[in-house]
């Protein structure tokens, strides 16, 4: 993926992607590893087609509130996810699209596999305002998170 304005994350993980694919499309198992503690997930859908809603509600510590709606863009049964915040469910255009996020599932055999996340945004301000809100950090923590939920299915 070569975008002007994205970020990425690879990881490899000793769990199939086929796993980690199955996590990241099991919505009711987000609240086990979709954002960093102290915060959480406390409601998450998944329309798993092109067009489909895909919507993930994060609270923090004091209260605060995240409102995740979307739609999801393109869907590789075990290899690949790609979603936008640019629409919420029925292609309606979201106020302030921030990111498509494409989420690449490669199997490297024996059970291994490599995790590509790219968070590809409008412009450079997006990009920089992700960064400093801990891109690097925040999604490695989610990532390994999923790796170790991947375990258990």
């Amino acid at each position: 993926m070569t975008a002007t304005y994205a970020l990425q994350l690879t990881r490899e993980f000793d769990v199939s992607a086929e796993k980690l694919f199955k996590v990241w499309t099991t919505p009711e198992r987000f609240g086990e590893w979709f954002c960093p503690l102290p915060w959480k997930v406390t409601e998450a859908r998944s329309d798993l087609r092109p067009g489909g809603e895909s919507f993930v509600l994060m609270e923090g510590p004091n209260g605060e509130k995240i409102h995740n709606p979307g739609v999801y863009l393109e869907i590789v049964p075990g290899r690949k996810l790609v979603f936008t915040d640019a629409y919420t469910a029925g292609w309606v255009p979201s106020e302030k699209p921030f990111l498509t996020g494409i989420l690449e599932f490669e199997d490297l055999g024996n059970g291994r596999s490599r995790y590509t996340a790219t968070a590809a945004h409008w412009n450079e301000e997006d990009m920089k305002a992700h960064q400093q809100m801990g891109f690097e950090e925040g999604w490695g923590i989610v990532a390994d998170q999923m790796a170790e939920v991947a375990k258990t299915i």
